[in-house]
């Protein structure tokens, strides 16, 4: 399994990473949620651009973020109303805005929908890696868990578009569901893909794989900060502490 290391900071080895979201609605926000950060056992940064509503331009808000941020890797998301999130972007606008966030500088990792269209997708992936930005190609469903093989073709086609991370996130409607979210993932760890895998199960139901996703093969898990930005996500606090009970020595 390849590796990526951001800042530092190394995804796809020991335990799973903790990320927590900002979710400010204008800079103010974004950067005492970021400082707020700082104090927490989280690892990187997720800035959810689509919370932001203040009219102020995205860019402008970066420079203060990464001098709050200091060293922690950030993580720009902009996650469409189709994936859950609150952006209303059309295509076009969906590929301005995360154009001009590279062209901007100061974010290390680039959320990058998998079912935005394979042609946006791979030219956001090319313009991230121009920037020397890694991808997390990402793909959501909030109303079910897909089949296992549509699962396993989604998270595929991801490293085969040249995403760094792939990251699937799914709603169960079962305990058999959560089930196959870890059997997707560790057959994919096991040697199905070579890229570190970002899975997770929604919801309270599928709460524990933010727990245990790492012992099957997820590199990446989500905590709430301040608020949470998904179904299920565990205060970060908490979610480092049981991290550590479960996976007590770094692999």
């Amino acid at each position: 399994m390849k590796t990526v290391t951001v800042r530092g900071v190394e995804i796809g080895t020991g335990r799973p990473k903790i990320a927590a979201s900002i979710t400010g609605a204008d800079r103010a926000a974004v950067l005492a949620q970021a400082q707020a950060l700082k104090a927490l056992p989280v690892e990187i940064a997720e800035w959810r651009m689509d919370c932001f509503s203040s009219g102020e331009e995205l860019t402008d808000v970066l420079d203060g973020l990464r001098r709050v941020l200091g060293p922690m890797p950030l993580l720009a998301t902009y996650r469409t109303r189709r994936e859950g999130g609150k952006g209303d972007a059309a295509a076009e606008e969906y590929l301005a805005v995360n154009e001009a966030v590279l062209a901007a500088g100061g974010v290390d990792l680039l959320d990058v929908e998998l079912f935005s269209g394979e042609e946006t997708v791979s030219r956001l992936i090319a313009a991230a890696h121009r920037a020397g930005v890694a991808v997390v190609a990402s793909s959501h469903d909030f109303e079910k868990t897909p089949e296992k093989g549509e699962m396993l073709r989604r998270l595929r086609r991801m490293e085969e578009l040249g995403a760094d991370l792939l990251k699937l996130a799914v709603m169960p409607r079962t305990r058999r569901d959560v089930l196959t979210l870890l059997e997707v993932t560790e057959t994919l760890h096991s040697g199905g893909v070579r890229r570190p895998l970002i899975t997770m199960s929604m919801g309270r139901l599928g709460a524990l794989t933010r727990v245990c996703g790492g012992v099957f093969g997820s590199a990446v898990t989500f905590g709430a900060a301040s608020e949470a930005s998904a179904p299920g996500q565990l205060d970060v606090t908490e979610l480092a502490r049981m991290l550590a009970l479960l996976q007590p020595e770094e692999a």
